[in-house]
């Protein structure tokens, strides 16, 4: 197992579970580090609101499909390459439009999210794959 793949594995695990703090900061009175500021779309709606909470829903979702990623890079499942573009991508969906409300680590995260779909996407995807799966 080499060192690319353990830090790849804990990524997916931390990324996974960081997730986590958009649900919390929707459905819950939580402070989760996100600010008070409106979406990207619109001045009226707030995190708190039913959008937001849809929102929290995708967020729950992403964490989920990156700690699933993170299990099946783990045990070698069939299905590892498309768990973390997958849950990349939600994670976009769910990070973008509440751009002006995340904290920080959240920024961090989609530009994990970002790196993640170029190394997993072509021209790079096989070198990447064949690397971590020998």
């Amino acid at each position: 197992m080499s060192i690319l793949y353990i830090i790849l594995i804990a990524a997916f695990l931390m990324h996974g579970l960081a997730q986590l703090s958009g649900f919390f900061a929707a459905w819950t009175r939580r402070d989760a580090g996100f600010s008070q500021n409106p979406w990207l779309f619109s001045k009226g709606l707030m995190l708190k609101s039913n959008l937001g909470r849809v929102f929290g829903l995708l967020w729950l979702v992403a964490a989920i499909v990156l700690v699933w990623s993170g299990l099946s890079l783990l045990f070698r499942t069939g299905m590892w390459p498309l768990l973390p573009i997958t849950g990349a991508l939600l994670s976009l969906l769910a990070i973008v439009p509440w751009w002006n409300t995340i904290p920080p680590g959240a920024k961090v995260g989609a530009i994990f999210d970002l790196l993640l779909l170029l190394a997993l996407l072509p021209p790079w995807r096989e070198q990447i794959l064949q690397t971590l799966m020998t």
